[in-house]
């Protein structure tokens, strides 16, 4: 039955609480980071003491609170399934691959402190309100309510804001990516390795609404463009990139021009994304700079990004890799070990956010319906949906340059939304259901999600 379901998704957030909507909640939030980022000069020597949700209430052997763990006051909350958490603050969850001392970090954790007084208030005007939360493009992640991150076995939390879909959406643009690993003889060993999680790095920030294809060089092509939207085909893809192994003779030129065909074919069809093109090349060196091919395919218009990731520590062929990334509009980057590739690859994201940036495009985007695992109720475990909306730099300095700063994001509980379907629209035997624009189910009557185990403190990696 049609009853404007469109329509009625567009006045979910204005419905889902009185007074006040989940929609100001976020402009809130938005306007006070920028505003606070604005006010904020960066200081490389800034010390602060920050709540950092690992380390909180954790002594040392004397008796002592540790280094960016003093007391952090914690309360079972019914409204948080009686989960440990403080209501009148949020903390930081650092990357276990980041310092969290970091002067990009304590300066970002500094002038993001605004945000805890709209938090606060925010849940005192709405209190149906779940988890909200701001993902830094620096990689920390501040959370409100204020809450207790344990490690795994290993004392790791690979938890990284800027991987989960609500980031990646609301930070870019969907777009259509051709990743080109080399797979030459000389990629043997340590390199072949760094190479492989670098494609399985960006395998991890790609999007609901993105496109993608690997071609290893010097070998086959894997696959066809295809949409990125199971974890069945991520795995897929996985499985194929551990079997690569290096022999042969790189052919650059020839993977170049493959790759601008399948996004020029896409591009025509419409098949693709329809908008941002990128092709990220993953190689220890290129003897030529390709110009001919760029000039075929891509210049003047330049619509097709190149990123350039130079594995090892050698330099020598780091002049022409450059030379294809700004030539291209893209961005170019060394990766020597497998510490450095996590950072080095979000590099990307920053590049293909700044149009979205420049025209201030403050887009609000939904994620697909998950499982929070740590919010079951007495009907069984809830699902959720993610709201998000990027967050800018209007520092004169830097506006024209296009700096995201990050995204912030709130959960909601797809029974809220329910709340607000008008039964009485519907009849005796009709029902709503709703889907995203990738043909997930949101919210269905029959809907029976299928859930698998996992630790509690994964409950924000969905």
């Amino acid at each position: 039955i049609n009853i404007g379901l469109f329509t009625w998704l567009e006045r979910v957030l204005g419905h889902i609480s009185d007074p006040l909507c989940c929609l100001l909640s976020f402009q809130r939030l938005v306007e006070a980071a920028e505003e606070a980022h604005l006010k904020h000069e960066f200081d490389a020597d800034l010390q602060y003491e920050y709540f950092n949700a690992v380390l909180i209430n954790e002594r040392d052997k004397d008796g002592n609170f540790l280094e960016l763990g003093k007391e952090f006051i914690l309360a079972p909350n019914d409204h948080f399934n009686n989960l440990p958490v403080n209501i009148s603050l949020s903390d930081v969850q650092v990357p276990t691959n980041m310092y969290n001392k970091d002067p990009a970090i304590v300066n970002g954790v500094y002038w993001s402190e605004s945000l805890n007084k709209v938090f606060v208030d925010n849940f005192d005007r709405d209190p149906s309100l779940i988890w909200q939360y701001f993902g830094s493009a620096k990689g920390f992640f501040r959370q409100y309510p204020g809450i207790k991150w344990e490690p795994d076995e290993n004392g790791v939390i690979a938890f990284d804001c800027r991987n989960r879909k609500w980031y990646i959406q609301a930070a870019t643009s969907p777009k259509d990516v051709v990743i080109l690993v080399d797979v030459s003889g000389s990629m043997k060993g340590l390199r072949l390795t760094i190479a492989k999680q670098t494609v399985s790095s960006i395998l991890d920030t790609l999007g609901d609404d993105d496109f993608f294809n690997i071609i290893a060089v010097s070998a086959a092509v894997l696959c066809f463009l295809c949409p990125l939207g199971s974890s069945d085909l991520l795995a897929h893809f996985r499985e194929h990139l551990d079997k690569l192994f290096a022999k042969g003779i790189g052919m650059l030129d020839i993977a170049l021009n493959e790759a601008f065909n399948i996004l020029s074919d896409f591009n025509h069809t419409g098949q693709g994304s329809i908008c941002s093109q990128a092709i990220m090349l993953i190689t220890d060196g290129a003897v030529d700079t390709y110009d001919t091919i760029f000039a075929k395919y891509n210049w003047p218009e330049r619509k097709v990004r190149i990123f350039t990731y130079l594995i090892g520590r050698e330099a020598a062929f780091a002049d022409n890799l450059k030379w294809m990334a700004c030539a291209n509009k893209g961005f170019f980057t060394q990766i020597s070990t497998l510490a450095d590739v996590q950072e080095n690859v979000m590099e990307y994201l920053h590049v293909l956010s700044r149009p979205k940036v420049i025209d201030q495009e403050h887009d609000v985007v939904w994620t697909e319906a998950y499982i929070d695992s740590t919010l079951a109720d007495d009907q069984g475990l809830v699902l959720m949906t993610t709201v998000a909306m990027p967050v800018f730099s209007k520092q004169n300095e830097t506006r024209s340059k296009g700096i995201l700063l990050g995204v912030v994001g709130t959960d909601v509980p797809v029974k809220e939304l329910l709340k607000t379907i008008p039964k009485y629209k519907l009849g005796i035997h009709g029902y709503a259901f709703a889907i995203t624009n990738n043909g997930y189910i949101l919210t269905h009557p029959e809907l029976r999600p299928l859930v698998r185990e996992m630790p509690i403190s994964m409950f924000l990696l969905l």
